[in-house]
């Protein structure tokens, strides 16, 4: 029986990709060693195709379904290979390679680390992490398997994936470098961004061979040198407001903090005098502040009313740029003057 089988594999071969794995990109067949046999048949089912390899050169590519008889069809390969074939057994052994021609869809990407750029406006350098999905299918097998596959008789799409996120940072960065996004732009012009990289991309991978034919960005996030750096300016800019809300600009807040902290010194004569010194400036500066004519576009009904100016004390006081005392004495004088 075993006599039997032998002969009958040498004297007929059906190949053909049977029952391949879910996310298998090409894929070697080898169910009868690497021997093609003159009665062989090749099937290339829906949604695949097939390349020979002839001592590592790709000799022909088929992307169509199909079944060829190889001992009588015609195929520019067959006609070459079959030269070298002896009856039983090939003298020259070839590769076979069964790979998708389907779009493979919903694959993850992820930055693998920080994509690093500077700021358009603020001028600091931002470390910019994204992730996201995209779907592709294989253009040009021959320059995929050369470029990609290479020695593997198996290539899957976790595979792929990881080639995908080796090169999918340097793109990134150059279109970031090139795009005048702020830091507050990234996810407001999300789609922006994903069409300009989706080209960009498509450019660098449609030279290893396949194709991308969606590609989107999910989320994003900053490094924690970034947020830090993104939160001082937001403290900064709420600072700015609520000076702005009580009619000082921020170099006379800044002033202001500066002298409650002489004033909260409380180590030794020198810093009581200091203290001293610091409270009547304080003082002086803030009567200054609230006796000062407001912005010219308020109507004057707006500066005199003392509702408004309570409002924009406790603006003041919520800001932390008075005390407890100096707010409810304010208020007092505001009050009493009504």
């Amino acid at each position: 029986m075993a006599l039997f089988d032998g002969l009958k594999r040498q004297l007929r071969t059906v190949i053909e990709w049977t029952n391949p794995e879910p996310d298998a990109l090409f894929s070697q067949w080898t169910d009868n060693g690497d021997e093609i046999k003159n009665a062989s048949t090749l099937i290339v089912g829906p949604g695949q195709g097939c390349i020979f390899v002839y001592r590592g050169k790709v000799e022909s590519v088929i992307t169509q379904q199909c079944l060829i008889n190889l001992k009588t069809d015609n195929i520019p390969f067959w006609t070459t290979i079959s030269r070298f074939m002896q009856f039983f057994e090939s003298e020259h052994k070839v590769g076979i390679y069964f790979f998708k021609i389907s779009e493979i869809l919903d694959q993850k990407w992820g930055t693998t680390s920080p994509i690093k750029y500077e700021d358009p406006k603020y001028k600091f350098p931002v470390g910019l992490r994204a992730f996201g999905n995209y779907s592709y299918k294989i253009s040009d097998p021959g320059t995929f398997f050369v470029n990609v596959v290479g020695s593997h008789n198996s290539f899957y799409a976790d595979d792929l994936r990881k080639v995908m996120s080796a090169r999918i940072v340097q793109p990134i960065s150059d279109y970031l470098a090139t795009s005048h996004f702020t830091y507050t732009d990234i996810d407001a012009n999300r789609e922006e961004i994903t069409e300009g990289l989706a080209q960009k991309l498509g450019e660098a991978f449609a030279k290893l061979g396949f194709e991308i034919t969606d590609f989107r960005i999910e989320g994003t996030s900053f490094d924690d040198e970034t947020l830090k750096r993104i939160n001082r300016i937001a403290d900064m800019t709420a600072e700015a407001q609520a000076a702005q809300a009580v009619g000082l600009d921020y170099a006379k807040m800044q002033q202001l903090e500066a002298m409650r902290e002489a004033a909260r010194n409380e180590g030794g004569g020198a810093g009581m005098g200091m203290g001293l010194g610091a409270g009547i400036s304080l003082g002086q500066t803030m009567a200054q502040a609230f006796n000062q004519p407001q912005q010219p576009a308020a109507p004057q009904a707006a500066q005199d009313d003392p509702m408004a100016k309570l409002a924009k004390l406790k603006q003041m006081y919520e800001a932390d740029l008075i005390s407890a005392d100096e707010y409810a004495a304010k208020k007092q004088a505001i009050l009493a003057a009504f």
